[in-house]
């Protein structure tokens, strides 16, 4: 027997819940000789997720656990939570909403059995249903993080992927406070292979990501993996250095060629004050993102703080 680990980070997730425990199991039946281990984290959801997870616990405490974090510490706090706690030969990480379709679950499984690959994970290969500003943000990510990280992020992945325990245990051996998982999964590296499928409705209730959240998620992973915004803000420092030099050389050669001319007013003046006074912040605020990364860090708090567990 193969014990399969199901990790499901839930915020807010009282009515899907109750979906998805009877779907996967209804997976899980075709798949003999695999012994499955739920662990859903509740991510300090403000509903009742909580009390249908005590329920589904007592059902069946054999296989269901559940971790309650004492408030929100987001998905990536939820998920790292789930890695720790899961014990499986195998680990998949999931959403409770249905949007990772369970029936990718035995395929999954028997292409890491053939021993060929560490991981499989999924891909969508559209956005229906979406926003057109919200995939228009989330496709412009890809190609930015791609193009200035050395860690490549497939285009459309998804957290929804089944790991061996060897990769499991890499991904737990970076303990960083800032987590990116998409990119952690990538760095560790490892034979992987995606499954591509259309996007699905979520089953029941409303998802709490909206496009500011995705847009500062999307941050944080670029400034995790790579370094090119720092690299962006040496040379708007150096242009505008340059640019100012090349501003003073010109009136001190007009002062000698047109004597007594003077400054064609202070308008142009404040601009370029402005201008600079601009790019001097925005390099700052660059390079202040880096160094609270590194604060947080350091004082290297707990990443969740857990509040019940079965």
């Amino acid at each position: 027997m193969s014990k399969l680990s199901i990790i499901v980070p839930s915020y807010n997730e009282e009515e899907a819940i109750p979906y998805f425990y009877p779907e996967v199991n209804k997976v899980l039946a075709t798949m003999p000789g695999v012994e499955p281990e739920y662990w859903f984290i509740n991510d300090g959801s403000k509903d009742n997720t909580l009390e249908e997870l005590r329920k589904l616990q007592k059902q069946d405490p054999e296989h269901v656990h559940y971790v309650s974090f004492s408030r929100n510490f987001g998905k990536e706090a939820a998920l790292y939570a789930g890695l720790q706690s899961a014990t499986g030969d195998y680990v998949v990480v999931m959403d409770a909403d249905l949007q990772d379709p369970p029936k990718f679950l035995p395929e999954m499984y028997q292409l890491l059995q053939t021993g060929e690959y560490d991981c499989i994970g999924t891909r969508r290969v559209d956005r229906t249903g979406e926003g057109k500003v919200k995939s228009f943000l989330s496709d412009m990510f890809y190609k930015v993080v791609n193009k200035i990280s050395n860690t490549s992020i497939v285009p459309g992945a998804r957290d929804y992927r089944m790991m061996t325990r060897q990769m499991v245990n890499a991904v737990l051996d970076m303990p960083e406070y800032s987590r990116f998982s998409k990119g952690i999964f990538s760095w560790v590296g490892f034979r992987t292979k995606y499954l591509d499928y259309h996007n699905v409705e979520r089953v029941a209730g409303e998802s709490d990501w909206n496009t500011w959240s995705l847009f500062k998620y999307a941050m944080d992973g670029i400034s995790d993996f790579s370094q090119a915004p720092l690299n962006i803000a040496v040379w708007i420092g150096t242009f505008a250095a340059v640019l100012s030099i090349l501003g003073f050389l010109f009136v001190i050669i007009r002062h000698f060629v047109e004597p007594g001319s003077s400054v064609f007013g202070w308008a142009s003046l404040v601009s370029i004050i402005l201008l600079i006074g601009g790019l001097q912040l925005l390099c700052i605020g660059i390079l202040g993102k880096y160094i609270g990364r590194i604060y947080l860090q350091v004082k290297n708090r707990p990443i969740y703080v857990v509040q019940e567990k079965k």
